[in-house]
């Protein structure tokens, strides 16, 4: 039930993301962003945990890669939108 749930909860302040060299704030930006258009995303009616796994593994997956910064923004939307999306799928 995504109305228990607040994606403030979700996001990531600058010191969260880890060492970047210099481009901590970029990443925690665009992962900011990318957890919005996630929760966006995400049907009002599905359970917490399913919730919390999605959100979540936006950041397992990106965790150290450098498409958060050498990516176009464009190219990390369309990969979150597919991961939701198969994400979704599976829980269904």
């Amino acid at each position: 039930m995504k109305d228990l749930l607040n994606v403030q909860d979700y996001l990531f302040a600058i010191h969260d993301v880890g060492d970047w060299e210099g481009e901590e704030e970029v990443v925690a930006e665009r992962l900011n962003d990318l957890i919005h258009m996630a929760w966006e995303r995400l049907p009002d009616d599905l359970d917490c945990e399913s919730i919390d796994e999605i959100i979540n593994g936006i950041w397992e997956h990106l965790r150290g890669d450098l498409a958060l910064i050498e990516a176009d923004f464009e190219e990390l939307t369309d990969w979150v939108t597919h991961y939701v999306d198969s994400s979704l799928d599976e829980k269904m």
